[in-house]
């Protein structure tokens, strides 16, 4: 089987923004909103969880900002 390239590549990050924490954990870990660029790409608003040093993270969600927006609109529309 072939193995693709693509897959043997080290993801790499840097956090151009911190824009905010949204809950922090006992464990150090917090849930925070920042402005991303994956791989040298265009930054992207990423939402997930980072350990203190921003070595380590889970899964997360990232938005162009056309698609930050309309969340925006969908939460701003909602009774909190």
């Amino acid at each position: 089987m072939a193995v693709n390239e693509r897959e043997r590549d080290e993801i790499t990050y840097e956090i151009t923004d911190h824009l905010g924490v949204i809950s922090a954990y006992p464990t150090g870990w917090a849930k925070e909103l920042n402005m991303v660029s994956w791989n040298g790409g265009a930054k992207k608003y990423d939402l997930r969880d980072w350990d203190p040093e921003h070595q380590h993270m889970s899964r997360g969600v990232t938005l162009h900002k056309d698609e930050a927006k309309k969340l925006f609109e969908i939460l701003e529309g909602q009774k909190l």
